[in-house]
């Protein structure tokens, strides 16, 4: 438990910044999708849930990797 609770401190700048940018982008995705291609609302947030998520998962790798590379 202590281990855990060492990497949650460790990490959770990284965590709050990649989940705050990830609910971000759902909402833009969802949006844009349903603006731009006159997609269904249902089509625009299943888009908006998959390609965040992807993405989220890649900042929070460039984000641990820019972090360490500076310490």
């Amino acid at each position: 438990m202590n281990e855990f609770l060492n990497s949650y401190n460790v990490l959770k700048g990284t965590l709050l910044r990649t989940l705050i940018y990830t609910m971000g982008h759902f909402i833009i995705a969802a949006g844009c999708v349903v603006y731009f291609t006159g997609a269904s609302f249902v089509d625009g947030i299943a888009d908006a849930i998959v390609e965040p998520i992807l993405n989220g998962v890649w900042y929070f790798i460039l984000d641990r990797l820019w972090v360490t590379s500076k310490g």
